[in-house]
């Protein structure tokens, strides 16, 4: 559910006025924004904490104080004269001073240890540029990150960026996260916020949620809401319940883009995986494809029809040679088909034959291909994109990006969470193509396994880098498969 500034208002009164107080709402949003911190980071470490002098302040002191009784080294950073303060925010500050925890300004940690920084400068009341002291403790939070490499977790939303356009002011912060409260701000989906907002969270206030109804509204793809989506399996499932997926991929000087795309299939939990290749690159594939992949050898491409397939797979370093051959199997193919790649770029050419596919489409296209597909696309929003295409064609498009967004007719749009910037590699569509070809083999709809195999996907990425193995310099597409296990439970567990 994703609301405008005056919608979240709203909400919060009709909140109050049914019992709820501010200082509920304020100590379980603060003690969400805690524990949200260390699910990223699990073990104590230095946090300075930048508080204004409204509500946004109060939920960063309550947030504080979870901290330091974790054993968090807390420094506070008011912006304002305690004179200045909110009633709120001077309870939550004495309340956080009485911790017998001996919580003082503290040296930096050890080599290693986390170095965050909380911004609880603004909340969604704010509006128009940005005044001193604010501006000034803006800079000072972007200067912590670029200089001393603190990560930035914003309250609610970046101070400097506006809730409901997404327009950012010069001196924005520019968060690694965004913790928002209750639902997220029509303002954090901007094309040009994202480089600000960073990794979105959306931590539920259980007061809030109980009084909204999402049914009209587009959505932040979140593991509570994706999670009933990978139940667990019954103790007698066989492999024949799990998925039949059937991948053409592959071209010479391309095998390793099959070889991704396959692999990631076996990771999601595909029951059983048939990787086609023509002549001249079926033995180099063969060679290299990890031994629970079936590798046949396909003289053309339309041979796959003749397979048991549950859900197809198409387009990952195929090349352009067979276009007639790629546009058939498109268009007469009974089952479900995830579209990637090259043959995205053909199809581009003939976009006329989604409306007569004999099965359902998903489409994966990154923003160069989007741009074959629909010439207009760089003038719109990508919001604006997603929509229209799902409006002319009877397809589903997940249209990459570093906020992925998900669309199909008569669906809300979905906007994906997680990943991180070391993502911008070659390889991670071809996973992503996997995933979402496994998904829907297991049972999950077009739109479903897009938005989880989004979320998955992202969610790998990120456990590469938290766990210190990987930089976001270093992550590849492989790192990204090892770790969909371990993504799979992040998502049954609810985390952020």
């Amino acid at each position: 559910m994703i609301l405008t500034s005056a919608e979240m208002k709203a909400l919060e009164e009709r909140a109050c006025a049914a019992g709820a107080t501010p200082t509920a709402l304020m100590e379980e949003a603060g003690a969400t924004m805690a524990a949200a911190v260390r699910q990223f980071f699990p073990e104590p470490g230095k946090c300075v904490v930048f508080f204004g002098k409204g509500h946004n302040g109060g939920d960063a002191l309550v947030a504080a104080r979870h901290l330091a009784r974790r054993g968090w080294k807390v420094e506070l950073q008011p912006v304002f004269e305690p004179e200045a303060w909110s009633a709120l925010t001077v309870r939550k500050h004495r309340e956080f001073r009485e911790l017998q925890t001996g919580v003082t300004v503290a040296p930096r940690q050890e080599s290693g240890a986390a170095f965050v920084v909380l911004d609880g400068l603004l909340g969604i009341g704010a509006g128009g540029p940005l005044r001193e002291p604010i501006r000034a403790a803006a800079r000072e939070i972007n200067r912590l990150r670029t200089r001393e490499n603190a990560t930035v977790f914003a309250l609610d939303l970046p101070t400097g960026l506006d809730a409901d356009t997404g327009a950012a002011d010069d001196d924005c912060v520019a968060a690694d996260f965004t913790l928002t409260v209750g639902f997220a701000k029509a303002g954090l989906l901007a094309d040009a916020a994202t480089r600000y907002v960073g990794r979105l969270a959306v931590l539920p206030l259980a007061e809030l949620s109980a009084r909204a109804d999402a049914s009209d509204f587009d959505t932040v793809a979140t593991a509570s809401e994706l999670s009933p989506l990978l139940p667990r399996r019954a103790f007698d499932r066989h492999k024949g319940e799990c998925g039949r997926v059937g991948i053409v991929a592959g071209s010479p000087g391309l095998t390793g883009a099959a070889v991704l795309c396959a692999e990631a299939c076996v990771h999601a939990g595909a029951g059983l995986v048939t990787l086609y290749g023509t002549p001249e690159i079926y033995p180099l594939i063969a060679g290299r494809i990890a031994p629970e992949v079936m590798v046949k050898e396909a003289a053309s491409y339309l041979d796959v029809l003749d397979g048991r397939h549950d859900v197809l797979a198409v387009g990952p370093g195929l090349g352009t040679d067979r276009e007639p051959e790629l546009l058939k199997l498109i268009q007469r193919a009974p089952q479900p088909m995830i579209i990637d790649a090259d043959a995205l770029n053909i199809l581009a050419r003939r976009t006329d034959l989604l409306a007569r596919c004999a099965g359902p489409r998903l489409l994966t296209p990154h923003p160069g291909e989007m741009a074959r597909l629909d010439p207009a696309s760089p003038s719109r929003t990508r919001t604006e994109t997603v929509r229209e295409f799902a409006r002319r064609y009877p397809v589903t498009l997940l249209l990459k990006g570093a906020r992925t967004i998900v669309g199909e007719a008569a669906q809300p749009l979905s906007y994906n969470s997680t990943g991180n910037p070391g993502m911008a590699t070659g390889g991670m569509g071809d996973v992503l193509t996997g995933v979402c070809a496994a998904l829907a083999g297991q049972g999950l709809s077009l739109y479903d396994a897009a938005r989880l195999g989004a979320w998955l996907g992202g969610r790998a990425a990120e456990l590469a880098v938290f766990d210190n193995a990987e930089s976001e310099e270093s992550l590849t597409a492989t790192h990204v498969i090892a770790r969909l296990g371990a993504a799979c439970k992040n998502l049954r567990a609810g985390c952020w």
